[in-house]
């Protein structure tokens, strides 16, 4: 049988930045990787376990028995076990036996740094390579211009098992598949991007992904790690960007996984205070120890490197930046200055976000932080966390509280809608209608709509053109953009036979409408993020349930005039003021009748009267469909 020869592909350099928690490549030492040593073919081994006493390779190449492949330990108190094992080749599969130095404790691991792994439930990881021909080119090197914040950013959050499945045994269908199926719908309804909820393997369905155990392997549900980049090669073909959710914020205690992993807390913090998530029952990773620093870093710059990846939405920031987040007194320690903010953490999201943009130009960072923590998306330079974007979470819940209420009742709650806008600029906000919206009894986005059948998709007809002309980047979860009428179901196929229906392929058509104008009027997007971008006409006529505001670029050629009405009455002879002398014309109305809508709208080009109104020299008399937004642009 082949021994385990003496070998390593560190450097005393690699070993001072892992210690440092500065070695963003470690993917490219730790783990397994096929090579050849003295004219060998076999693979090198590398696993951190510093309270190991012995670890042995086991695998089907062994018959799984531990003792014949003890992986030999480093010399400088590093605690990497490393060797190289000849002729074990590719789909090799294999786990770490550690034999812990602490009360004997024997553990049983896949690898954290496995490139493929075992096809759930199974839990062996896979020796696999990550050779591909990448057909991208053209997108990489325009990508800085897709992704930059004065572009359009409109984001279809999908989650791969259940998008579509194969109707003749609800088996999921595979990347490849979907590099067809997939890539030609988002292109067809005009989405920039897609964001994939978690693609790394994980053991248990029902955590949608956010329970982690092979950070850098994509699921094997759907393929081999090829075929995953071969869906995203087709995305950047078509000229869709790819974000992944990058899930640093815990992980689960699985016996395979990282957890209790050299019979020690390794990855996890050892104070359960800080190293137990009470909400999700997992494991918190140990911020402050400068070896997990490298490990996450090094996790987030590997898809952005080997799987071209074009930004990364970080899941869950808030549980991660707060001690006492979702414990009881006594259940947290304060900071060294008294306070509930985890100082490990902002500084490892610092070291995060400079580390990704120093070393991958035109790519984006997004916060799912739902506090009012300072700075999110702003640089570190300027006392920033670094990243990108945010979430803006609190126009997300105050806009579907105000949408759920029957009309009647609304022109009391407009300031529901108006209150956005006092904060609207103090990051980088981008507006999600999310997964977590579409679950555990909050009905679909259509479900939570008032009114009968025509009202309800009315109302979520203007919902998504308040979203669309609202300052901010957009992200929608997917069956969202037809209309779903049921929750979520993460088991099954979107609900697909809807589309046969008017009003589903009515919400399909706005969505697509509403991407089209978000991508070519640049009054949209060239100052999403500034309060240059926006400026009210009237927002206090709470009577008529009417909000008037407009959209402005770079160029007032450009400017556009957004009219809402929250209210299913026509109003007639309804004047607003308008900034300049010229004419309107009408660009979008989601009561049109291609959308399923009645048809009132404005036709040909409209003239601006001489007439003061709304503080403003000049004005105009419209017809405001009934539960429409109208947006018109300026002459």
């Amino acid at each position: 049988m082949n021994k385990v020869q003496v070998h390593s592909l560190f450097t005393e350099f690699d070993i001072d930045l892992f210690k440092a928690g500065k070695h963003f490549r470690l993917y490219e030492k730790l783990g397994a990787h096929p090579i050849e040593v003295d004219g060998v073919k076999g693979v090198y081994f590398a696993v951190w376990a510093p309270s190991a006493e012995s670890v042995s390779v086991i695998g089907d190449f062994n018959y799984w028995i531990a003792g014949n492949h003890e992986l030999n330990v480093r010399w400088d108190a590093s605690g990497i076990w490393e060797g190289f094992i000849p002729n074990i080749t590719k789909g090799t599969t294999y786990k770490y036996k550690i034999q812990s130095s602490n009360n004997g404790i024997v553990t049983e691991k896949a690898d954290p740094f496995a490139f493929y792994c075992e096809k759930p439930p199974h839990t062996a990881s896979v020796i696999w390579d990550l050779d591909y021909k990448w057909d991208d080119d053209k997108w990489m090197k325009s990508r800085k211009e897709h992704n930059a914040l004065d572009k359009p950013y409109s984001v279809y959050e999908v989650h791969l098992g259940s998008w579509k499945r194969h109707t003749d045994d609800n088996s999921f269908l595979s990347y490849t598949e979907m590099a067809e199926d997939l890539v030609a719908y988002v292109k067809e309804t005009g989405f920039t991007h897609v964001e994939f909820m978690p693609v790394m393997e994980y053991p248990y369905d029902p955590s949608w992904g956010y329970q982690l155990v092979g950070y850098f392997a994509p699921t094997s549900r759907f393929g081999n790690p090829q075929e995953f980049m071969y869906l995203v090669d087709r995305l950047h073909d078509a000229g869709i960007g790819v974000i992944l959710d990058w899930v640093p914020s815990h992980f689960p205690d699985d016996a395979h996984g990282l957890g209790f992993f050299d019979g020690s807390n390794l990855f996890e913090h050892p104070d359960r205070r800080k190293g137990y998530h009470p909400d999700w029952k997992s494991l918190v990773f140990n911020y402050g120890r400068n070896e997990v620093r490298s490990f996450l870093i090094s996790n987030a710059l590997f898809w952005l490197h080997h799987y071209h990846v074009d930004g990364l939405r970080v899941d869950a920031v808030a549980s991660m930046l707060y001690l006492d987040y979702s414990r009881n007194d006594g259940e947290w320690e304060p900071n060294i200055f008294g306070g509930r903010e985890n100082l490990d953490t902002i500084s490892f999201l610092k070291d995060f976000n400079e580390a990704v943009y120093a070393n991958y130009e035109g790519v984006q960072t997004i916060a799912e932080e739902s506090t009012s923590f300072p700075m999110v998306s702003r640089p570190t330079f300027a006392g920033g966390l670094g990243f990108g974007m945010k979430w803006m979470m609190g126009w997300m819940h105050d806009t579907l509280h105000y949408f759920q209420k029957e009309t009647v009742y609304r022109k009391y709650h407009q300031n529901e809608l108006t209150f956005s806008m006092t904060y609207a600029f103090s990051e980088n906000f981008m507006l999600p209608l999310s997964h977590d919206e579409v679950v555990y009894g909050k009905h679909s986005i259509a479900g939570r709509m008032p009114g009968d059948e025509w009202q309800k998709y009315a109302n979520l007809r203007l919902l998504y053109g308040y979203m669309f002309t609202h300052p901010g980047t957009k992200l929608l979860f997917m069956g969202s953009e037809f209309g779903q009428s049921a929750e979520w179901n993460f088991e099954a196929s979107l609900d697909w036979h809807l589309l046969q229906y008017p009003f589903h392929q009515g919400i399909k058509a706005v969505i697509t409408a509403l991407n089209t104008i978000y991508k070519s009027e640049p009054a949209l997007h060239e100052k999403q993020f500034s309060p240059e971008g926006f400026e009210w006409i009237n927002y206090s006529d709470h009577e008529n349930a009417v909000m008037t505001y407009i959209r402005k670029g770079n160029d007032s050629k450009n400017d556009l005039i957004v009219i809402c009405n929250f209210t299913p009455v026509v109003r007639e002879n309804y004047r607003i003021g308008i900034p300049r002398k010229g004419e309107l014309i009408e660009i979008f109305n989601s009561d049109s009748k291609l959308f399923g809508g009645s048809g009132v709208q404005q036709n040909g080009k409209l003239k601006v009267e001489a007439t003061p109104y709304d503080g403003r020299d000049y004005s105009i008399a419209l017809t405001l469909p009934p539960l429409a937004i109208s947006v018109f642009k300026m002459k």
